[in-house]
């Protein structure tokens, strides 16, 4: 095993494991047992490239590579595909759907390139395939409207321009307020899910990343308050006992530091 190389190697540690004199923890595992470790495994790998970590990088893609030979190896032992033919797979995706680069297509810029992917996909699903047939169920809210919206936009539906949007998100604002007065909580969930929606459409709007964006100010709100906690702490108070103006009064002063 010493004298493989890296990914072939890969392969010998994960079948070893997966023998019936392996790891009783590799053995047991199925697809489904999997799935909440690679979504872990996949969330530490953005944790390390926001942090600009590469040598973090560098181990947690290692751990989202192990994640892949392992349910290629359940795969193999069942007869349904190998690792090899994972590769092989992708591979002749990568060149089909870059015909600008491995053919005579041209594709003048990044948006060319992506309409030219979906009709490239489109046509290998025999072309009846809607838009937004094959997006992913699974994917979190916020990622999927964000797909979504992009998904449509690559086939012309979508505002030309910034200013209807910033309309569009004045007017869900105007029908969360109206459902707050009509006292109808299922209608409010809705307009809700609307704002957001179009807060989602703004920043794509804007070339900003939904989840990217609202991760940061998330990020911003946990360190800020935690500032808060810990300067009352010092002086043996606690957040439950602040009165809100001297809390907001608190939040300014961590936001400017």
């Amino acid at each position: 095993m010493e004298n493989l190389d890296g990914i072939a190697r890969l392969q010998e540690i994960v079948a070893r494991l997966r023998a019936p004199d392996g790891c009783p923890w590799d053995r047991e595992q199925t697809h489904s047992s999997l799935r909440p470790l690679l979504v872990e495994e996949c969330y530490e790998v953005l944790d390390a490239i926001e942090r600009s970590d590469d040598a973090n990088l560098r181990e947690e893609l290692g751990d989202v590579l192990l994640h892949i030979a392992m349910h290629a190896q359940m795969a193999s032992e069942r007869g349904a595909f190998s690792l090899e033919e994972v590769a092989i797979t992708v591979c002749e995706k990568m060149i089909r759907r870059h015909p600008h680069v491995f053919g005579d297509k041209l594709a003048a810029d990044s948006d060319a390139v992506l309409r030219q992917w979906e009709q490239i996909k489109r046509a290998e699903k025999g072309g009846v395939a809607g838009v937004l047939d094959n997006l992913t169920a699974s994917l979190p809210a916020l990622l999927k409207a964000q797909t979504a919206q992009k998904k449509a936009s690559r086939v012309g539906f979508d505002w030309p321009d910034i200013e209807p949007v910033f309309a569009k998100f004045s007017e869900e604002i105007a029908e969360v307020r109206e459902a707050i007065a009509e006292n109808d909580p299922s209608g409010l969930e809705s307009e809700v899910g609307d704002l957001l929606f179009t807060a989602v459409n703004l920043a794509r709007k804007l070339g900003v990343d939904a989840e990217t964006a609202l991760a940061g100010s998330t990020n911003r709100f946990i360190s800020r308050f935690q500032g808060i906690e810990r300067e009352l702490e010092a002086g043996g108070r606690k957040v439950a006992q602040t009165p809100l103006d001297e809390l907001d009064r608190l939040w300014e002063k961590m936001k400017t530091a």
